[in-house]
């Protein structure tokens, strides 16, 4: 089971030939008071797989959450609208962003849980404003941490990315989840 509504996370598992089916976790995102990126991909990772894992108990259920952290600690979320888009990816212009993109594979009929993330640092070029603008306008990009894309045009924005899979950017590190899904019989 993956507990996403997330196209991204759909067609990065369809990679694996496992099968499987897509339940929507209907958790909460809200960052509470203060709490750091990291420890906000985790909690959300595992609320979704505990949600899902509640109405599936004897199935094995993959949730995970991305968060992109600014250098000062800040997070930026989905942004939803081209105006937010545009004011995240300023945010990130000249800047190294830290993508932490965490799993969580739970199954409540035995009592087991697997975590792990992955962080992906991404050093964005000196942005400008109109090259944001037409980025933003030619991909759409609002339902992504951070107004990027990484496997389109948002390449271009970067000077680098340090990651040890390129997956987890996209939204699901497939190297990790599939040694997990390994180590369960899988």
């Amino acid at each position: 089971m993956l507990a996403s509504t997330s196209i991204y996370r759909r067609q990065l598992l369809g990679r694996l030939n496992v099968p499987f089916e897509c339940i929507a976790p209907g958790v909460d995102e809200t960052p509470l008071a203060g709490e750091p990126g990291l420890a906000l991909a985790v909690r959300l990772a595992r609320a979704k797989a505990v949600a899902v894992a509640g109405l599936r108990p004897d199935s094995w259920v993959i949730g995970s959450d991305q968060v992109a952290a600014l250098p000062d600690g800040s997070v930026l979320g989905k942004p939803g609208t081209r105006g937010r888009s545009i004011e995240q990816l300023q945010a990130c212009s000249g800047q190294v962003v830290s993508f932490h993109t965490a799993v969580a594979l739970v199954r409540l009929g035995n009592a087991s849980q697997r975590e792990f993330v992955d962080t992906t640092r991404v050093a964005f070029r000196v942005l400008g404003r109109e090259e944001l603008e037409r980025y933003v306008d030619e991909e759409s990009a609002l339902d992504c941490a951070g107004g990027f894309k990484s496997e389109g045009l948002g390449i271009v924005l970067c000077d680098s990315i340090d990651s040890s899979d390129p997956t987890a950017l996209i939204g699901l590190p497939l190297i990790r989840l599939s040694s997990a899904l390994r180590s369960i019989g899988f």
